[in-house]
């Protein structure tokens, strides 16, 4: 599922722009950047500068668990560079953008982004069971290390409503893309309120920003 859903993505984001590698003068400095969290949003504040600001679009994975509701499973997207948004008004509203065009028509996207990597999950490596969060900029940056693996610290509901996943602060584990990584301004993603035991899983589509903070590369 993993590998169709990433196909899927890159046949729908062709205006996007094509992979670069994340070096001065490719992309904006965002290192001055803020993220604000809204009232009600408990998350802890970053420890460090941002390196990176993107927008991820993908879904959300779940199955039926035997009490008739949808568990979790992990998520697959594709993260998009939107550094050189911040500070315009576009940057407050991408994550509508993407996955309205998403939804409707990849003829329909206004804005020009740049693919940066993938997300998607892995076994824990740590406990060898269970399964943490990846985000894996290697491809496009020609860097073996520029990937991430984290654990969460702490989520608050989606200011927005119930229809959004939550908001994240994740802690790295592995690699050095970041030290940290902040999932905010999520739309969509939610599954149903129930399910019929034995169903199929399903894939709900979403998307979010995605902060990255600090890191050696």
């Amino acid at each position: 599922m993993f590998t169709t859903t990433l196909i899927a993505l890159s046949l729908i984001f062709p205006a996007f722009g094509a992979p670069y590698h994340h070096q001065p003068g490719n992309s904006c400095d965002v290192s001055q950047a803020k993220l604000v969290l809204p009232p009600g949003v408990n998350l802890p504040p970053p420890s460090e500068p941002p390196t990176y600001i993107t927008v991820g679009v993908g879904t959300q994975n779940y199955t039926c668990s035997e009490a008739g509701t949808y568990t979790n499973v992990g998520a697959v997207a594709s993260i998009f560079d939107i550094s050189c948004l911040y500070g315009t008004p576009s940057f407050d509203s991408i994550q509508d953008t993407v996955l309205a065009a998403w939804e409707k028509s990849p003829h329909d996207i206004s804005h020009e982004l740049t693919l940066l990597g993938e997300h998607f999950f892995i076994t824990n490596p740590i406990t060898g069971t269970g399964i943490s969060p990846k985000w894996d900029f290697t491809a496009t940056t020609g860097n073996p290390e520029a990937f991430v693996v984290a654990n969460g610290t702490a989520r608050s509901p989606a200011p927005t409503g119930s229809q959004d996943v939550d908001w994240l602060s994740l802690k790295q584990v592995l690699g050095k893309l970041a030290d940290e990584v902040y999932r905010t301004d999520t739309r969509a993603g939610q599954p149903p309120a129930s399910c019929t035991p034995g169903s199929e899983p399903i894939t709900v589509k979403y998307s979010a920003k995605y902060w990255f903070f600090g890191g050696c590369l």
